[in-house]
């Protein structure tokens, strides 16, 4: 799958999460990149900024929260096209609520880990 393709499936999985979720996501970008951080090679998505949960009177004038979506990983663990666009939008969603405050523990819960 190309870069511009998966990019593409991130953008679609972005365009399903419901617009009154959207509506309150504040200063946050979402990138894909190809690889993580050697460090850490299966990593399919990071989130990096401060949760809207945590985020008082002292928050403004940041750079906006960070979600980045990794192709490689991603490619590398799923089988087919069909196993890549489920994967692709459960790492989407899973990231997003990371900037809505929702922990791993939660998540993994929800069947979103």
């Amino acid at each position: 799958m190309t870069r511009e393709e998966f990019e593409e499936l991130v953008a679609e999985s972005l365009d399903r999460i419901p617009p009154e979720l959207t509506r309150l996501m504040d200063n946050v970008a979402v990138f894909v990149e190809d690889e993580p951080d050697p460090s850490d090679p299966g990593l399919l998505g990071l989130y990096e900024g401060t949760p809207l949960t945590d985020r008082g009177e002292w928050y403004a004038g940041v750079l906006p929260d960070r979600i980045t979506i990794y192709r490689g990983p991603t490619l590398r663990m799923c089988a087919t096209r069909e196993d890549v666009i489920a994967e692709t939008e459960v790492t989407v969603v899973h990231e997003i609520a990371h900037h809505f405050g929702i922990d791993d523990e939660r998540l993994h819960a929800l069947g979103y880990g």
